[in-house]
């Protein structure tokens, strides 16, 4: 049963009326015209969003097996990593890679093939995907691997849903010995400082970085680097280490109403971003915090994409090789700041090793940088000078957070790979038959 709904990604633009359907366990119907999957709604822009046919696939979440032995789950795409972690981390076991967010679903992972704070050690999503069964153009149920259905395999790892409809996934998780987290801070009073804190530390499992994007002159870049690794039972104290796995309850807020569009401006952010570098320059000794604190502070406050206004927002997420990361990132933070548009959410990664052989996959070595902005004409005047830095740097931008770029500047990030995945798209059928806003706007 179909039905008309608005929708929209989380950064709550554009939206568009789309006519929703659920999705099913059975072979892809090409008769019935082009489609998107839908998981969650994580995607920042408009990934999952197709007018004539979106499928929404969060309801097949069943956890089909899982080996306590290997750590090899193999659970339907539809299942969110909240749910997932919920079982498996009082049982000893982790995803070894996750994005900001608990709430998102396997087959939104292996679709934007997520990174995380430790892409330097662990890769991305995809690289601890055994193997995935994929709804394909043609009508079939394949099962793609590194050693099956190869090119499929590596085009639907960060493809956005447009090579087929990811049904089953077969993932290896990581043990662990505590639902808990080590995490040291170190204050940074410039890029340079920043950069050389991530350089100096690529042992350390994982490692981010919020930044002042508004700092000015000597304190360009001023950052707090945050290293964290899973606590052993030896590290905790007192009643933790007798129950390493036992959660503080969490309580969850909620963004009850959209923030009136005066509340967030160069002043105010510029203030906050005083105060929150200040307190995190005082933590000079080591915390222990829970899992969810660490890789999911976001999460606590329901609907806090709210806060940016009725009008929505966009992120901003670019990568840069490494060689021309300094220069890269210091020119977008200038241009940043004399436009007067701070964010208060940014945020700094060091990346290791991309993959290549897959063609939209996001990572390169080097550094990203994330960006949140309330919606406004100035701030898409502001991406696309932005845009310019990163392509005269050899950077490219995260499809899983864009609502706005260009064929052109897409094809300057991506380059000949873009040109691979249309391809692909062309010869298996795909592109008559998996269908987004973001594959029409980039020609994909």
């Amino acid at each position: 049963m179909s039905f008309e709904q608005t929708l929209s990604g989380w950064g709550r633009w554009p939206r568009r009326a789309c006519m929703t359907a659920p999705l099913q366990d059975r072979p892809v119907d090409p008769a019935q015209g082009a489609a998107i999957a839908r998981g969650l709604g994580r995607a920042y822009g408009d990934a999952a969003m197709n007018p004539d046919m979106t499928l929404m696939g969060a309801s097949r979440d069943r956890i089909l097996s899982f080996d306590a032995k290997t750590g090899v789950l193999v659970a339907e795409g539809g299942l969110a990593l909240a749910d997932l972690l919920a079982v498996f981390v009082p049982r000893g076991w982790f995803v070894p890679v996750t994005p900001g967010t608990q709430f998102v679903t396997l087959g939104g992972a292996v679709a934007a093939d997520a990174h995380g704070k430790n892409h330097h050690v662990a890769g991305s999503f995809g690289d601890h995907v055994l193997w995935l069964d994929l709804a394909c153009a043609d009508g079939t149920r394949r099962r793609c691997s590194p050693d099956e259905n190869t090119d499929l395999f590596n085009a639907t790892l960060g493809g956005m849903g447009l090579t087929g409809h990811i049904l089953t996934v077969a993932l290896r998780l990581v043990p662990v010995t505590s639902a808990y987290m080590i995490q040291r801070t170190i204050p940074a009073g410039s890029l340079a400082e920043a950069m050389q804190a991530f350089e100096d530390n690529l042992d350390v499992t994982y490692s981010v970085a919020w930044i002042d994007c508004l700092a000015q002159g000597a304190a360009r870049g001023r950052s707090l680097v945050m290293l964290a690794e899973h606590a052993a039972p030896d590290d905790l104290i007192g009643a933790l280490r007798d129950n390493p796995f036992s959660l503080p309850p969490r309580q969850q807020r909620r963004m009850p109403m959209d923030a009136p569009s005066w509340a967030l401006n160069r002043h105010s952010i510029a203030a906050f971003n005083r105060l929150y570098y200040k307190a995190g320059a005082r933590k000079t000794q080591a915390e222990t915090v829970d899992y969810d604190r660490f890789f999911y502070p976001l999460d606590a406050i329901q609907d806090w994409n709210r806060l940016y206004g009725r009008r929505g927002f966009a992120q901003y997420q670019c990568a840069l090789p490494l060689a021309t990361s300094y220069d890269g990132l210091l020119a977008l933070l200038d241009v940043i700041s004399s436009a007067g548009a701070g964010s208060f959410l940014a945020v700094l990664k060091r990346f290791g090793d991309g993959a290549p052989q897959r063609p939209l996959s996001f990572p390169i070595a080097g550094y990203t940088l994330a960006l949140d902005f309330a919606l406004s004409p100035e701030t898409l005047t502001l991406f696309d000078r932005l845009d310019e830095i990163v392509v005269r740097h050899g950077g490219r931008l995260y499809l899983s957070k864009d609502s706005r770029m260009t064929r052109t500047t897409f094809d300057a990030g991506y380059g000949a790979a873009a040109d691979r995945f249309r391809a692909l798209r062309r010869d298996t059928g795909a592109a008559d038959t998996f269908r987004s806003l973001l594959s029409n706007r980039l020609a994909l």
